[in-house]
């Protein structure tokens, strides 16, 4: 009796909390926004290539057939969904604008990827002067698709635009290679160029950061590389929240393998000893050099096959991780080849893919940068951009600059008719003793210190484990200002503004103990004191004095010289190291200070350099890591493109 008189208290008592809780909790309803089901017809079809393999493309038709409209697409290795008849996303296309003015918008799961059928290629190599059908590269792909829409979409006025951010503005570069007549339009957005300098490389150096995202790009399609509709692919799952604690204790690149073994009870693994089933990580380890592999699948040189009939406009953002080389390089290459083609860059305050968002404040990580600068991208740039070469003149008077570009030291938009500016030049200013950065050189010395490979100099103070890293690129670095093995030179406080426009080359002039190392080049802006904080930056820390990371690099010193045939350092022997840092546009202003850290570890952005030669890092053993002391001379310097 007791026993039931004490359930019958417990139901009751937990009625009573449920009923309670009930009255408190508010219920957000969230509207489902349905304009594009309510605008748009969506049909799915699979359009068969020259080699007979047929590719997953889901079309967005607007209702109103009243007029004839371009079509605007976008190629992705992420997926076209949702899949199945009556299932909408929500938004289209580049942007509302384009989306709401009505524009045919397509997308396709690229060959291998998804629904479409084939073996995907991760950065499939470019084919020139292709002699069969059987010769198949994402430039045919394309060509293919674009040809079948024109002449299958109803209502459609002739004229293709392409557009993507990351993957998919590969894919819109590639486009623009042996491009059919009907391509008229293409805007690459933070478009891998060559997954040796983006992504997953800079200069040489793995970005151990982008460890999770292998297996994205390097798990083959379940039962016979059949079209699926579902990811098949496990990101690794880190069992931590510290990542530099994780693989400080991981060890070498080698004891990460088991990550990528995908077997099962019923399918163990037949690849031989050392190999693992992700072929992505297998490229990795297996090509650690520059070599014929990655030469082959890069895409920048292939930009003098850029057809003229094509206008380009690449986008990037000057804070973006992940993919900067590949814009910057996509532009100038473009450029470079083809002096006549339509050919323009649009840089913002943004990380990866930030210009696509439609948030009112414009953050990047801690810092500040102003109100609607994406969404003033996307009506005044990008629409008009495809209104123009798809329903306008289509000549070279777009209405729109070469360089449209934003300062993020004085926080505004600037147009120029060439990048770098016309009226830029090159200054050079010297890492001088005292922790100077002085104008003119002074006495030759050597600034040593200790690189400890059980202690890397962190990336980031902040304990996380992420996908991808973006905030670090504005990080506050008084964090590592402080630490023994990094190295500060400073100028005094500006008397006057000084404008960085254009790309940056460390000449470093360095030595040490071992026979291998790794150098980083970090350029700094120091605001006064008196800055004022703004509502986003982390608790712990405030504008005043804030060590704003503008732009930063890493060499893998083994490739100074070649990135195809690395060769190591001869100890305490003085050498010469260069370091291209990406371009940047960024006024250091009157009262504020110009700061370059130096350092030869950056952990885990990048993997931890044995600092003893080995041919494969990839392969190193625990007693290949040493920590050795490295040296910085006075007469390295910093050549920076400044506006005059």
């Amino acid at each position: 009796m007791r026993s039931s008189i004490k359930i019958l208290f417990l139901s009751l008592l937990t009625l009573t909390v449920a009923v309670s809780c009930k009255k408190t909790v508010k219920t957000e309803v969230r509207e489902v926004d349905t304009y594009v089901a309510d605008n748009y017809t969506k049909k799915e079809v699979d359009i068969e290539m020259r080699d007979g393999i047929t590719l997953h493309t889901t079309i967005y038709s607007p209702k109103d057939t009243s007029k004839k409209y371009p079509i605007i697409m976008q190629r992705t290795p992420y997926s076209s969904q949702p899949y199945g008849e009556g299932n909408f996303r929500t938004k289209i296309g580049p942007n509302e604008h384009l989306m709401k003015e009505g524009n045919i918008i397509v997308y396709q799961d690229v060959r291998g990827r998804w629904l479409s059928e084939g073996h995907y290629e991760n950065m499939r190599a470019y084919i020139p002067n292709k002699t069969s059908d059987e010769q198949v590269d994402e430039s045919s792909d394309t060509y293919d698709t674009i040809e079948w829409l024109v002449n299958n979409v109803e209502n459609n006025n002739g004229n293709v635009g392409i557009w993507g951010i990351s993957y998919p503005g590969y894919y819109a570069t590639y486009a623009t290679v042996d491009a059919p007549p009907a391509l008229k339009a293409s805007s690459p957005q933070a478009s891998i160029g060559d997954f040796f300098f983006d992504d997953f490389h800079h200069n040489g150096a793995y970005l151990l950061s982008y460890f999770r995202a292998t297996s994205l790009f390097g798990t083959p399609r379940p039962n016979g590389d059949q079209p699926i509709d579902t990811a098949w692919y496990t990101l690794p799952n880190l069992p931590t929240e510290d990542q530099y604690q994780f693989f400080l204790d991981a060890g070498p690149l080698k004891n990460l393998d088991y990550f990528f073994e995908y077997e099962t009870a019923d399918t163990p693994t037949m690849r031989p000893e050392g190999v693992t089933d992700d072929f992505f990580w297998n490229e990795l380890k297996e090509h650690p050099n520059y070599d014929a592999m990655w030469q082959s699948k890069g895409l920048i040189q292939h930009l003098k096959d850029v057809k003229s009939s094509v206008a380009t406009m690449v986008v990037g953002g000057w804070f973006d991780a992940e993919d900067l080389y590949g814009p910057l390089e996509t532009y100038k290459n473009i450029e470079k080849y083809n002096e006549d083609n339509y050919n323009t860059m649009v840089f913002g305050p943004w990380d990866h893919g930030g210009w696509a968002r439609d948030k009112v404040r414009n953050v990047v990580g801690n810092y500040y940068f102003g109100d609607s600068i994406s969404l003033f991208f996307q009506k005044e740039i990008e629409t008009k951009f495809f209104n123009h070469f798809l329903k306008g003149e289509g000549d070279m008077d777009s209405g729109l600059p070469e360089a449209y570009v934003f300062d993020t030291g004085t926080k505004e938009w600037k147009k120029y008719d060439a990048w770098p500016p016309e009226n830029a030049a090159k200054q050079t200013m010297y890492l001088s003793d005292d922790q100077e950065l002085t104008s003119e050189p002074k006495e030759i010395t050597g600034i040593q210190f200790v690189s400890n490979v059980k202690k890397p100099v962190p990336y980031s103070e902040d304990v996380k484990t992420v996908f991808t890293p973006r905030k670090y690129m504005t990080d506050d670095q008084r964090f590592a200002a402080r630490r023994s093995d990094v190295l500060v030179f400073e100028t005094d406080v500006m008397e006057e503004d000084l404008t960085l426009a254009g790309d940056i080359l460390a000449h470093l002039k360095v030595a040490t103990t071992g026979t291998a190392a790794d150098w980083i080049v970090k350029v700094i802006d120091v605001p006064p004191a008196d800055a004022e904080t703004n509502e986003e930056m982390q608790d712990h820390l405030k504008m005043s004095n804030y060590h704003l990371m503008v732009r930063s690099e890493v060499l893998r010193g083994r490739f100074r010289n070649s990135f195809s045939d690395p060769e190591p350092f001869v100890p305490n022997q003085k050498t010469d190291v260069d370091i291209k840092l990406q371009d940047v546009f960024h006024t250091i202003k009157k009262g504020h200070k110009l700061q370059i850290q130096v350092q030869s570890t950056w952990f885990p952005l990048i993997d931890l350099n044995p600092q003893t030669y080995v041919d494969n890092i990839f392969k190193a053993d625990e007693s290949d890591f040493k920590t050795q002391t490295h040296t910085v001379f006075t007469d390295s310097n910093i050549e920076f493109t400044v506006l005059k």
